[in-house]
């Protein structure tokens, strides 16, 4: 189980010539609240991003992502449903249950690399809050419904 937070930025290594392909820049998500892949920056000057499926990705080591070939990638002709950071951004949007509870805004996401289901949000009550009380994580075993502004979750007791 990894977060978002620890796999932005890692470089892309490609098994076959050990060659760094780009970094980690943002993770896809579907409506379903899935994540279907990594989005990946490649290149030195004009950065371009990529998409690389979750399971096209050979292994997620705490240093890099591994994959067979460069080939796998595949240019983003249109936005993803949904993203982290980018478009259709889903960091800051409200985490409510399905009883109608606030929970608070989305930081982060745990989810099992590997099948890419996501088990756990880690959520922000504001920086204060976050300094006084400390983050909070809650668990998930059903997928969420996203919104255009809220995030309905069953919350795991």
């Amino acid at each position: 189980m990894r977060t978002f937070s620890l796999l932005k930025g890692l470089p892309v290594i490609e098994l076959n010539s050990g060659a760094k392909i780009g970094e980690v820049c943002d993770i896809c998500i579907s409506g379903s609240g899935v994540v279907r892949g990594l989005l990946v920056r490649k290149g030195a000057l004009l950065k371009k991003t990529f998409h690389l499926n979750v399971k096209d990705v050979s292994s997620f080591g705490w240093d890099g992502v591994m994959i067979e070939n460069q080939a796998i990638l595949t240019p983003i002709k249109k936005p993803h449903e949904f993203t982290f950071e980018g478009r259709n951004r889903l960091t800051g949007k409200t985490i409510m249950t399905s009883e109608g509870e606030r929970l608070g805004l989305l930081e982060d996401v745990y989810f099992q690399e590997e099948v890419g289901t996501i088990v756990g949000y880690e959520l922000s009550d504001g920086f204060f809050s976050d300094m006084l009380e400390g983050k909070r994580v809650i668990k998930t075993e059903l997928p969420p419904a996203i919104g255009k502004d809220t995030i309905i979750v069953n919350v795991k007791e």
